[in-house]
């Protein structure tokens, strides 16, 4: 079979000029093609591979836990294990007030949740969020997106939604009595890696809680120790509200999740029953992956070793088209001289 071929015809396209590469095998922080050339993973398939490709506690835990069951019902409904337990070790290493965990099958799924909980929770409509952010592709994350060249072939999106500027006090500003939330990326990765100011982000949760506004943090792509502390809000001296997990979160499989206080998150379970519910998500050989390897990060205190890669990095990323390095960790962005970004 000419795979090539039939993958151009047969599978959607999201863009007219794929990367192509015919993967045969993955391990470790390195790719492998049909033909025998080997890659370094640099991009960590999108900050999901965060302790690399096929770590052998993760393919036990998976083959484990395919032995005994895989899909029994919708989520929420049965006792399982992988996820009970996963949900418990997240907890154990967040603050107190995040201890109820709602999977999801991805990312974007776990910010559709969160808006729904937040609007749910306060009967409040507005939201507040930031121009050049990514949050997901689906209807609702798309209406927050802060992009308008994502959005625009889109629309109707919903209403309600103030985009504004990150590090900006016009943002402070905006969130008052009507506002059900601020949803946001702890440090905007997709823009190019921008952090926020200390004093900004500490001022925007000090007037989310003289409002009672929730803060909602997109730690998607900047958790589980990419940021060079396991929770990128830790740097910050915060706390949200709703935490928003994907991408390492399954260890290499599908999974997201939103994070709340168990009397916040109790707002879905009633007026209406099932207020969000969800086929596949937080799928049991998901969580075991997810389950196996966080336990790793956390054993090997991965998050630890981040800030001397990110001076190895800098170091090493040096060349006269390259204008710029931002860096918040192993989130790197370059900017080039007359070529869009690239990001790490």
């Amino acid at each position: 079979m000419d795979t090539r071929r039939m993958f151009l015809r047969h599978l959607a396209q999201t863009s007219s000029s794929p990367i192509a590469i015919h993967v045969q095998k993955a391990k470790g922080s390195r790719i492998r093609d049909m033909e025998g050339r080997e890659y370094i993973d640099l991009i960590a398939g999108i900050s999901v591979c965060n302790i690399g490709h096929r770590h052998p506690s993760v393919l036990r835990a998976m083959r484990k836990q395919m032995d005994e069951y895989l899909h029994v019902l919708v989520y929420g409904e049965m006792i399982e294990t992988p996820q009970v337990e996963y949900a418990t070790l997240l907890s154990e290493h967040l603050p107190p007030t995040l201890n109820s965990v709602y999977f999801t099958n991805s990312g974007a799924e776990a910010v559709e949740g969160a808006m729904k909980l937040a609007k749910r929770a306060t009967g409040r409509t507005e939201i507040v969020a930031f121009n050049q952010s990514y949050h997901g592709s689906t209807q609702g994350a798309l209406s927050i997106i802060g992009d308008e060249y994502w959005r625009n072939a889109y629309r109707p999106l919903l209403p309600g939604i103030t985009h504004t500027e990150y590090n900006s006090s016009e943002a402070i500003d905006l969130i008052g009595e009507n506002t059900a939330c601020v949803i946001m990326e702890t440090v905007q990765a997709e823009r190019g890696v921008y952090p926020p100011s200390p004093v900004w982000i500490q001022a925007l949760r000090q007037k989310c809680n003289r409002t009672g506004t929730l803060l909602v943090l997109d730690e998607i792509q900047t958790g589980f120790g990419r940021c060079g502390s396991l929770w990128a809000f830790e740097q910050y001296g915060i706390v949200p509200d709703i935490l928003l997990l994907g991408k390492a979160l399954g260890g290499g499989l599908p999974l997201g999740a939103f994070i709340a206080e168990k009397q916040l998150m109790r707002n879905l379970a009633f007026d209406p029953v099932l207020g969000h519910i969800t086929t596949f998500g937080g799928h049991p050989l998901s969580c075991a992956a997810g389950l196996a390897a966080f336990r790793i990060l956390i054993k090997k205190n991965m998050p630890a070793r981040v800030a001397k890669k990110e001076s190895l990095f800098r170091s090493l990323l040096n060349h006269p088209r390259i204008r710029q390095v931002r860096s918040s960790g192993l989130l790197i962005a370059l900017e080039l001289e007359n070529a869009a970004q690239v990001q790490q």
